[in-house]
């Protein structure tokens, strides 16, 4: 007999904080959405309490992963009573009955039903159902009152000036009087009316009301239906008494993104001297010889190489710092010029443009935003089979399902230690994801460094023991400011990659002081086989023990520190005996002397 408590076992987490709020939202949509769990009444109902805990990308997020995943009705009806964001990707591509969309519709907004309704695959019940709301969905509303439209075709128009209940006007306040009559409610309107509610069409009729003017054709009211052309005629007569009146319009300077190009001379130095095509404030004075950041302007190293040698170059880069015109990325192409008499290099002539499309290194900043939630989707996703490998593996060894050889077990046992690492550096690819995304919350209170480190080597020990190593805890204790699971995740991880790098007998010491910058310095004697600069060097793996504390490389863990220590207000550095790590101290410096004092 098997008895599955995912559902009570993500139920039963703790929502105390913002991040378990999250976690518990994206688990409950992908294992309901997917099938994984059923759809039950307190899934629904917790689903329901976290959406306003949870942020709008969160849920966004969550339910562009659920596409083509077949969620059940109630996910659906949940997620599409959200906000467009995260109704939209549900209903594009969700797969209920006709009776289950039938009891959708009416609890879904217009833009919803909308979105149904560019659906090629409802069956034609579905269909007329939508077609049912047509009435309350097409209705334009901009909070303007309109008048009472005749029910009757062949009942006259109520004219125009009646029809529209706008700001009172205090050329034609004496002209006009606001009917009275109550508004007569029903279901469709005719073309007129509408036309009465744009804001073009209610200043033409005012205008042409307030001056006097006779109908197109006749003085009477109109007999019969609704005229367009008169109030098309009303319009262009308005337009063409405005623009008339309309003060000249000042010419108006091209923007910077009308400015594509440019040319430029320069001396036999290679100084430019002269440029036409655009503000040469930042240009004029620059040399094609100093090649990097020169003063507002940087200038590609090709160029500088191709005017030693008097060629010609094609497309080098150059970057002008601050605003206007010329500000931004450039491709510079020049030719050398030679005095046609003597012959002597005389300096260079070329022309710049932007760069198109593709031409930059930089990703648009549409995929750069984005880029960022999609890696922590994956990572989401990576997370859930990793989980059930370690669920697996733990039935397997403790012969749940029934007895085990011991092989078996002990292959069970490398399965779980092997995948908990991974965990491991799946929740540091997480990390990394919301510290570049501004994700990362964070609760600060006083916490104690020794405390904390005592307990991140505790659960050090058994590496330890396997390298030979021996960490030396500080004798003194001093509090920090800052979230506690954040640091135990920094320590944590600073402590486990500076053992990976250490030998048998080697000792790492660690001792706080108290800065004089209202700062608390951990300094940690540096492994003698961890380079100096650890995350531009490459990672030399002496045997698979090293995989256990650091899998995604050292130079990696070194900048998750660093990025994290950041994050918390304080910073990392590394010289050639420690690696001496910064946070806020609880309580000023200067107050803890003053105490001790």
């Amino acid at each position: 007999m098997r008895f599955d408590d995912t559902l009570d076992t993500v139920l039963a987490a703790d929502l105390s904080s913002a991040f378990e709020q999250q976690s518990v939202y994206r688990q409950l949509v992908d294992l309901i959405g997917r099938g994984r769990v059923p759809a039950e009444d307190r899934a629904i109902e917790t689903l329901a309490a976290l959406i306003p805990q949870v942020p709008l990308a969160v849920r966004s997020a969550s339910a562009r992963g659920l596409a083509f995943a077949r969620p059940p009705a109630a996910l659906v009806a949940l997620m599409a009573r959200d906000e467009l964001s995260v109704a939209a990707p549900v209903l594009r591509t969700a797969m209920l009955d006709d009776g289950e969309w039938t009891a959708l519709l009416p609890a879904l907004a217009p833009s919803g039903r909308a979105i149904l309704r560019h659906r090629r695959d409802l069956s034609s019940s579905v269909l007329r159902a939508l077609e049912s709301f047509g009435p309350s969905d097409y209705v334009l509303e901009d909070g303007r009152e309109v008048a009472a439209v005749p029910a009757v075709a062949d009942q006259p128009l109520a004219p125009v000036a009646d029809a529209i209940a706008p700001e009172p006007d205090p050329v034609s306040q004496d002209q006009v009087t606001p009917r009275s009559d109550p508004v007569v409610a029903g279901p469709f309107s005719s073309f007129g009316a509408v036309a009465l509610t744009i804001p073009i069409v209610a200043d033409a009729v005012r205008d042409a009301e307030t001056r006097g003017d006779t109908p197109i054709e006749s003085t009477a009211a109109p007999e019969g239906p609704f005229e367009i052309a008169d109030v098309v005629a009303r319009i262009d007569a308005f337009r063409e008494r405005r623009e008339r009146s309309a003060p000249a319009a000042s010419p108006r300077l091209p923007d910077a993104a009308a400015v594509d190009r440019f040319r430029f001379e320069t001396d036999a130095k290679g100084v430019i001297g002269w440029a036409d095509g655009i503000g040469r404030a930042p240009l004029l004075g620059r040399s094609l010889m100093l090649a990097g950041q020169v003063g507002a302007a940087s200038i590609d190293a090709s160029a500088a190489g191709a005017f030693r040698q008097r060629a010609r170059f094609r497309d080098a880069r150059l970057t002008i710092d601050g605003e206007g015109l010329a500000a931004g990325g450039w491709l510079i192409s020049g030719v050398p010029v030679f005095d046609p008499a003597s012959g002597r290099f005389t300096g260079y002539r070329g022309t710049a443009r932007r760069p198109r499309a593709g031409e930059t290194a930089a990703p648009p900043k549409h995929e750069r935003n984005a880029r960022p939630d999609a890696f922590r989707q994956l990572v989401h996703e990576l997370r859930t089979p990793t989980n059930a490998i370690v669920g697996f593996s733990e039935m397997i060894e403790m012969q749940i399902l029934g007895p085990v050889a011991d092989p078996y077990r002990d292959r069970a046992q490398a399965i779980r230690r092997h995948a908990r690492d991974l965990l491991g550096a799946i929740d540091d690819l997480d990390l990394a994801a919301r510290i570049e995304t501004d994700a990362l919350t964070l609760r600060p209170e006083p916490v104690s460094l020794r405390a904390v480190i005592g307990s991140v080597v505790d659960d050090l020990l058994p590496l330890c023991e396997l390298r030979g190593a021996t960490i030396a805890i500080p004798s003194r204790d001093a509090a920090v400011q800052g979230d506690r699971h954040a640091i135990e995740r920094l320590l944590g991880r600073l402590v486990a990659t500076l053992l990976s790098a250490t030998r048998a007998g080697e000792v790492v010491a660690m001792e706080l002081t108290a800065g004089d910058d209202g700062e608390i310095e951990l300094a940690v004697a540096r492994p003698l086989a961890l380079a100096i600069d650890p995350v531009m060097a490459v990672d030399e793996i002496e045997d698979d023990s090293t995989l256990d504390a650091a899998p995604l490389g050292t130079g990696f863990a070194i900048r998750l520190v660093g990025n994290l220590a950041r994050e918390l207000g304080g910073s990392l550095a590394i010289d050639e005996q420690q690696l001496l790590l910064k946070l806020p101290a609880a309580t000023p410096v200067s107050a803890q002397r003053a105490s001790k004092l």
